[in-house]
């Protein structure tokens, strides 16, 4: 990787309290003295980026990948920003406390901030038994791949190399703070070295990219893999990652080691010769293109039962949160049809390194004969179905624990 930075993930429903002032970050809402001060996006995210690093002094660098997802803009966009927020805060005289500039290092928030205690995301609180994964230190930084895309990578711990191939839904600046993957992150990177990229138009790597294709998310993942100059890894597949790691692992088998599969299909729903599953497809693409990222939107509600059936509804507003962060409407409606026509199973039998391959029972969005599909056409696989709905099995579900376990044990590392 290169423009390596280091620092905290940025997400969660924490108030700051500073000064006279607020930063709600579930409601994304600046209060000054409790009433409410009207902030762009862009300087919301500035101050919230500087609050969260506190600690230390954050580059120019790290703020353009933050704040402006990796795109090109020029330092006056970014002092503007900065002067906003000054204002916004009261810190715009001659003698700045709050928000100080360190001379060719970057910027520090200065002031004293403390994180007021049962913070909410919006009116929401946090799912039981969630807590924020705020010790794991992750480095972020950005390769290019062969068209120009620059993909925004981030490194957790050390050791080993395991691989999540990006999804449809990732951000790896706030994916660390949400319920969705809070359970599993730690895990991965207990005792190793976890490598989690955000694909191509989605998350902090470049959003306005011209080809959104299967064979573009492979090339992706062999740009990423190559980046990291080690001679092996371990790949992490879930839904449309599964199929991205399958490809990549039948292609480049002196690359992979272990795989580890969860929901995963062989076949999009337009690939399996079913009338029923032609209809699924027209349905959840009509769900992402009316609700995508609306919370209260009724086709947001029923595609977000659809993934996570078994799931309250403080964790729909992460999901929904986690995709209003991730990527723009027309975007995932471009990723939504593209998954729908993937067909890996001629791929599945040059696969060599050994998978394990879990999937839930009674999911809705992936059938679980796919999993068995992928599972018996891969000459060395261990099929486990685990007893949830959901498509993606949430930490604090039964399952949830047990699905930890598995990984631990097919990696070789005993319990964190």
């Amino acid at each position: 990787m290169n423009s390596t930075e280091r620092g905290q993930s940025i997400g969660g429903g924490a108030i700051f309290a500073f000064a006279d002032c607020e930063l709600d970050r579930g409601r994304r809402q600046l209060r000054l003295r409790s009433r409410a001060i009207h902030l762009e996006p862009q300087v919301f995210d500035l101050l919230e980026t500087l609050l969260v690093n506190r600690d230390r002094v954050v580059s120019k660098e790290e703020l353009f990948a933050s704040v402006w997802h990796g795109r090109m803009v020029s330092d006056s966009t970014l002092y503007s920003r900065l002067s906003a927020a000054r204002r916004a805060i009261g810190d715009n005289g001659e003698d700045r406390k709050l928000i100080v500039t360190v001379p060719r290092r970057g910027f520090r928030f200065a002031g004293e901030a403390r994180e007021l205690p049962g913070a909410t995301f919006g009116a929401v609180e946090r799912p039981s038994g969630y807590s924020p994964s705020r010790s794991l230190d992750q480095s972020v930084g950005f390769c290019t791949t062969p068209d120009g895309v620059r993909l925004a990578v981030a490194a957790i711990g050390e050791g080993h190399a395991v691989v999540k191939a990006a999804s449809w839904l990732s951000h790896i600046s706030h994916d660390l703070n949400n319920p969705m993957w809070s359970g599993l992150y730690p895990r991965l990177a207990h005792g190793r070295r976890l490598i989690r990229y955000d694909g191509r138009g989605t998350g902090l790597s470049d959003r306005d990219v011209g080809d959104i294709s299967f064979e573009r998310l492979v090339a992706d993942l062999e740009t990423v893999i190559d980046s990291l100059d080690v001679e092996k890894v371990s790949l992490v597949g879930m839904s449309l990652g599964a199929a991205v790691a399958i490809a990549y692992a039948a292609r480049t088998p002196a690359r992979v080691d272990k795989i580890i599969l969860h929901g995963a299909f062989a076949m999009g729903r337009r690939r399996r010769n079913s009338a029923s599953d032609l209809q699924r497809a027209d349905l959840l693409l009509a769900l992402v293109c009316q609700g995508w990222g609306k919370p209260d939107a009724a086709f947001m509600k029923a595609f977000s039962c659809i993934y996570f059936p078994q799931a309250g509804d403080e964790w729909l507003r992460w999901f929904a949160e986690l995709q209003q962060r991730n990527a723009s409407p027309e975007t995932a409606t471009r990723m939504r049809a593209m998954c729908d026509d993937i067909d890996v199973v001629e791929l599945l039998a040059s696969v060599r390194a050994p998978v394990l391959v879990t999937h839930s029972k009674n999911d809705h969005v992936v059938p679980i004969e796919q999993g068995r599909l992928v599972a018996t056409l891969l000459p060395n696989a261990r099929f486990l179905p685990l007893d949830s709905s959901n498509h993606m099995i949430l930490h604090d579900e039964p399952e949830g624990p047990r699905l930890a376990a598995l990984i631990d044990e097919f990696l070789g590392l005993g319990p964190a």
